[in-house]
């Protein structure tokens, strides 16, 4: 097989975790028997385009874009976060984050003021967060911020937002929060999570359509496994794994749930 290549962007929170998922996914292509070579791409290279290469071979990406066909690609498996919300599931959800310092208790308390979000394909950053303020809009309040803040890209771009006072919420995506929090708690002292969205299914490992179906089935089984291997503890400790469950296509369309409901009541942006 030729070699493809493996990323986990999504989820490299420092350059040190980074190198945690680059030894992690070198462990699980060598169980898998296959060649994978891993291509840093930093930010702010756009993220559809990495997941747009036709040589994908394990690479993180959102469900949403996933289920949207944002990029046609192959889910092979998903993480399992180490957390009491997740259950044992691949699952993960947005915390929707205020300075520590802020005055509100409760998400109501920030209405009337400034929000944010990331891009309109991000689950965390967009899809989640407006799923979660449907909830709380009636026919006399069509609109719950003063200010809407779009297209801070990425959940830097949230924090930073938050942190420096741009915005009073915005949406984090909870296992990045958990990883930033464990391996760069400095940057995360100044925040507090007012409130949480429902559960969602968690990114995934994908390669693109034209990889081979035994690399596939190979990889899929190989992330399966991990968990059981000695080796893996080390790897589940640093990044906050429980495992990898097998995902498909199907897997993500919760996502697009959300996403009729929003249009359907006339709320394609959150505001």
């Amino acid at each position: 097989m030729s070699a493809r290549i493996m990323n986990a962007r999504m989820y490299a929170v420092t350059s040190e975790v980074e190198a945690h998922w680059r030894s992690l996914l070198g462990r699980i292509a060598g169980e898998a028997g296959v060649s994978l070579d891993y291509l840093p791409y930093p930010a702010p290279q756009p993220l559809e385009l990495l997941w747009s290469r036709p040589d994908l071979g394990c690479v993180l990406m959102c469900g949403y874009p996933i289920a949207l066909g944002l990029a046609p690609v192959v889910p092979i498996a998903a993480p399992i976060p180490h957390a009491a919300w997740a259950s044992g599931r691949s699952a993960y959800r947005t915390d929707l984050i205020v300075r520590k310092d802020a005055p509100f208790g409760t998400l109501e308390d920030t209405f009337g003021g400034s929000a944010g979000w990331t891009v309109r394909h991000s689950h965390s950053g967009f899809n989640a967060f407006r799923h979660h303020l449907l909830g709380y809009r009636t026919p006399a309040r069509p609109h719950l911020y003063a200010r809407m803040e779009g297209n801070l890209v990425g959940r830097r771009g949230i924090l930073d937002a938050v942190l420096e006072g741009r915005i009073d919420v915005g949406p984090l995506d909870s296992y990045w929060h958990m990883l930033l929090a464990r391996h760069e708690p400095e940057a995360t002292a100044g925040i507090r999570v007012l409130a949480t969205t429902d559960a969602a299914p968690m990114p995934a490992f994908v390669a693109a359509p034209g990889a081979p179906d035994e690399l596939v089935v190979r990889l899929r089984a190989a992330f399966v496994g991990a968990a059981r291997r000695d080796w893996f503890a080390r790897y589940g400790e640093l990044l906050l794994l429980e495992g990898f469950a097998a995902v498909d296509t199907a897997h993500y369309a919760p996502t697009l749930e959300w996403d009729r409901a929003a249009q359907a009541a006339g709320y394609d942006l959150p505001a």
